[in-house]
């Protein structure tokens, strides 16, 4: 027995040793059991020792072997104290086995050679964030957990959909020998370089982006300017066609703008001016400054009677105003479906916009044009500019199509992992492409039947660049990340945070995460944040995230019955997330080096698998000792992802103490 009940204060108990604390080895982490002769047994965890007393903290209780977390229940003073048996570390960690429905997750900081394998069920099927400072490992960690998912059962999850947004574009080294594994496993990338890409370039057909779309990408900012975008969508497929009825509509369109500016009040020779703009950009074979106007006796064009005499006066003003009424129709009827284009370029949606504006008055009206003119500049900027690429899409696909081509190759086979290389863009499109894309994926998982039959999980590396407390809701209305968070689950949306600034996320994302893996974090605000933010985050973990070597983690949550330090296996093959190697670039070591030597040399720093070394706690039968142990994941021969075999019953039964100590 390790000593007897001091005090008990809120959760924590304090305990006066009967062992000689200077023959023991660190105890720190290590959990206790409270054992008053009942069914019930109250579960602590070390959290301090000194040389006469012990702090123990209560995380939870075993009942009819199953452990439930919590700290409800408080130990009778009587209560004997002893550490864990294996049994009872297994109820508290979780069983060794990677059965069907588990994953590997990492390996144990506090008992030699513990494997932590996690319920898929418990850890997917929730939003989740990984968090940690830049060198912390977090790549890593999401590398090696995504590599286990599908390689350490035997079971892989084949129908998962993973959309992965790589700020860096680091993660293909990592996953895209999937398919060497299983057969079954596949792995796409889509990438924002446009100049030298090395996979298939990410495109968004324009047809595709529905109101709220585009006024993320025209960065709309105020809500007066959405009427502009519903009309150029309404106008688009219309003014792409050329049947006769859509000829009459965009007649109707141009007369009444120019109407408008004929019987504005203005000098002629303005006027003169603005019709000749007008019928320039905007016309149609029937009406263009070349129309014939037919009178008695004489014949003459449009322009011809725009004339301007030299008392400044713009004589045929009756018989133009008349001429133009003539294409005005009176009564607007939808034009049949088969003669509207569904298909359209951002060139297309160039043009619908300026006859938008023209029909909301954007000539005549000072306030009109400077609300709406920005938002036309923002897309011609778009349409003439270097991104138009990414919505130069090849063929017509509807959204369901476009959303079901993304999660297949060239071979027409299923890809579990779907990743969006987004480097190559500044941050801002970057932000819009992740919504626009989430936004798709979200809405196709709402409509699926039967509800939840598919799960899509959403992904993003460096988070707080992307999900923020935007001017969206100001706009829209919502926050699709907030949305994802809130509703998301229950039609199989979930949302996976990385980011090195959790300070700096929505607060109702991170909220609404049910998982964290956090690494080390130094940032003072980002530890008070997490304190405040993340369920079950004590004084005491906070301490231990600013000491964390890279690697190690705390993992806490819905999938984890207690916090649980553990180091997670470098993936193999790793990110390419390394740090700069500045001898070889200030001394130019590689500069003597031929070209296959340096690739040779980058490839055996991945088939190389490291060593990972933990100061773990061995329990012996007869006292506790300690026991420095060295765990090392072996390579298989097979394939070059990590295959952990998990640590057998036996073998933790053999590193347990005698539990009547």
């Amino acid at each position: 027995m390790l000593g007897t009940i001091k005090e008990i204060i809120d959760n924590s108990v304090i305990i006066k040793l009967s062992i000689n604390i200077n023959e023991q080895p660190n105890l720190v982490n290590i959990h206790v059991i409270f054992d008053d002769g009942t069914k019930r047994k109250v579960v602590g965890e070390i959290a301090n020792v000194n040389q006469t007393e012990m702090v123990v903290n209560i995380v939870g209780e075993i009942n009819d072997n199953i452990f439930s977390p919590g700290s409800s229940v408080k130990p009778a003073f009587k209560s004997d104290i002893r550490i864990v048996t294996a049994e009872e570390l297994q109820l508290i960690l979780g069983p060794q086995e990677v059965t069907f429905g588990k994953t590997n997750f990492g390996t144990s900081n506090v008992y030699e050679g513990y494997k932590i394998n996690i319920d898929i069920n418990e850890f997917f099927n929730t939003h989740f964030a990984i968090l940690g400072n830049s060198g912390a490992g977090k790549s890593c960690t999401v590398a090696s957990i995504l590599q286990k998912l599908f390689t350490s059962s035997k079971t892989p999850p084949i129908n998962s959909n993973l959309f992965f947004f790589d700020a860096y574009g680091e993660y293909t080294n990592a996953f895209s020998r999937l398919h060497e594994v299983n057969p079954a496993l596949n792995y796409k990338s889509l990438t924002t370089n446009t100049v030298d890409p090395e996979c298939e370039v990410l495109r968004i057909p324009p047809w595709l982006l529905d109101v709220d779309d585009l006024v993320l990408l025209l960065d709309v900012t105020t809500a007066s300017q959405i009427p502009i975008i519903e009309k150029t969508l309404k106008l688009v497929p219309i003014l792409t066609g050329n049947s006769e009825n859509v000829i009459k509509r965009k007649n109707d369109i141009i007369a009444r703008a120019l109407q408008d500016i004929l019987l504005s009040g203005n000098d002629s020779t303005k006027i003169r001016d603005q019709v000749i703009g007008v019928l320039t950009k905007f016309n149609t074979p029937s009406l263009n400054l070349e129309t014939p106007i037919v009178q008695p006796g004489y014949t003459r064009t449009f322009k011809q009677c725009l004339f301007v005499d030299k008392t400044g006066k713009m004589q045929e003003m009756e018989l133009v105003v008349e001429f133009v009424r003539g294409y005005i129709i009176e009564t607007v009827e939808d034009i049949p479906k088969e003669e509207l284009n569904p298909y359209y370029t951002l060139n297309d949606l160039e043009l619908a916009m300026d006859f938008a504006l023209i029909s909301e008055g954007i000539l005549k009206s000072d306030k009109v044009f400077d609300y709406a003119n920005v938002i036309s500049v923002r897309l011609h900027t778009l349409a003439t500019g270097d991104y138009k690429e990414y919505f130069n899409y090849p063929r017509f696909i509807n959204k369901d199509q476009y959303i079901e081509d993304l999660m297949t190759n060239e071979n027409n086979e299923k890809c579990q992992i779907i990743n969006f290389n987004i480097n190559y863009i500044d941050d801002r499109l970057a932000k819009v492409f992740t919504k626009i894309l989430s936004r798709m994926l979200f809405l196709k998982a709402s409509v699926t039947k039967p509800r939840g039959s598919r799960a899509f999980h959403i992904i993003i590396e460096e988070a707080h660049r992307y999900v923020q407390h935007d001017s969206d809701i100001e706009i829209l209305g919502y926050n699709i990340f907030e949305r994802i968070t809130k509703e998301g689950r229950k039609y199989g949306v979930f949302l996976a945070l990385i980011t090195q600034r959790p300070s700096e996320l929505s607060d109702t994302c991170i909220s609404q995460c049910a998982n964290f893996v956090v690494l080390r974090t130094l940032h003072p605000k980002d530890l008070g944040y997490i304190k405040e933010m993340v369920p079950n985050v004590t004084s005491e973990i906070v301490l231990q995230l600013k000491n964390l070597k890279p690697g190690n983690c705390i993992a806490f949550g819905s999938a984890f019955k207690v916090p649980i330090p553990m180091y997670v296996d470098l993936p193999n093959p790793r990110p390419l997330s390394n740090n700069v190697n500045l001898e070889d670039v200030w001394y130019r070591q590689i500069a003597s080096k031929s070209a296959r030597e340096v690739t040779q040399g980058v490839n055996n720093i991945y088939t190389q698998q490291p060593v990972s070394q933990a100061q773990t706690v061995g329990l012996v039968a007869g006292g506790v000792q300690a026991t420095a142990g060295v765990v090392q994941a072996m390579p298989q021969a097979q394939n070059r992802f990590i295959q952990t075999s998990p640590v057998q019953q036996g073998q933790v039964t053999n590193g347990m103490i005698n539990q009547n100590m």
